[in-house]
């Protein structure tokens, strides 16, 4: 089963191109999708959904035609978007059987049954009878995703999931994916590089509505070998020095900015080659960054 996108374009009446020409093969498996705030990851993501048309380009899951028959599509599509409401004075087993009833699952036993395994997968059965309203965001994340599992979805959608999440939530929420990831086709759209890079064996990159990168993250940091270097640089400094090397990206350590430089050959002896990372890949693909702190 592939996902397979084909110049897909879509601008909106206020003259911003979201999309343009966007091409991709999506496996099953995990597959990230890449990219700052206002690249076109969630207008991809609701053109996918079926929650918006796009202006030209085609959509296929295996053999259907989703533009086409976007009935279709919802039926074997999971979707947690960036921000959905829950019920807050409802248990978390009282929303899921809501969910179960709206997805066509009748049957009282076999309903129950459902909702039951979704609350272990999802490690919420414990707190299956509390309100969730209660809930902290990794659970209502948990909550959410178990939501978009009731129809036993072919395609699974999860638009930013971790962001807000603490560590120990992010951690939970991640391997929860991975295990679901067996079995259908799951596309992470984030701007987190590290969800990508633990997870996804497959990635894009957008940026501005383009296709930047597409493939595998291990080719993409396997290319910059050799190409990464790395200094520490006055923060008196760093605007002129930025105006003289390919930055592509500075951070602070011990107060001390180190910056990431993008050259074929040694840009000066007070480099040292480094060994690339998939922030790396990232930001050489979508320009340089710089933290806050540094500037």
């Amino acid at each position: 089963m592939e996902l397979v996108i084909r110049n897909l374009s879509k601008s909106y009446p206020n003259g911003v191109r979201a999309l343009a020409d966007v091409s991709l093969t999506i496996p099953n498996g995990m597959f990230g999708l890449l990219g700052p705030n206002g690249a076109g990851k969630s207008t991809l993501m609701r053109t996918v959904a079926t929650l918006q048309r796009p202006d030209s380009g085609t959509v296929k899951l295996g053999d259907l035609d989703v533009l086409a028959r976007p009935d279709e599509l919802r039926r074997q599509l999971g979707y947690l978007p960036q921000e959905f409401g829950l019920y807050p004075n409802l248990s978390a087993e009282m929303v899921l059987d809501h969910f179960a009833q709206l997805k066509g699952v009748t049957i009282r036993h076999e309903r129950r049954a459902l909702v039951q395994a979704l609350l272990q997968q999802t490690n919420l059965y414990d707190v299956r009878a509390t309100r969730v309203g209660g809930f902290s965001g990794g659970m209502k994340q948990r909550l959410g995703i178990a939501i978009a599992l009731v129809g036993q979805p072919r395609l699974l959608i999860v638009d930013e999931p971790t962001a807000g999440l603490d560590p120990t939530e992010r951690r939970r929420f991640l391997n929860l994916l991975a295990e679901i990831s067996e079995d259908v086709i799951v596309i992470l759209s984030t701007h987190i590089v590290d969800d990508v890079r633990e997870l996804c064996q497959r990635m894009a990159i957008l940026d501005g509505g383009r296709l930047v990168l597409a493939g595998d993250p291990r080719d993409a940091i396997k290319a910059l070998r050799g190409r990464v270097w790395s200094r520490a640089v006055p923060r008196v400094d760093l605007v002129t020095f930025t105006a003289h090397h390919r930055v592509i990206s500075t951070r602070l350590i011990g107060g001390t900015p180190i910056v990431h430089v993008y050259s074929e050959t040694s840009p000066g002896e007070a480099f040292d080659v480094v060994d690339p990372g998939l922030e790396d890949v990232y930001f050489h693909r979508v320009g340089p960054q710089m933290e806050d702190e540094c500037s």
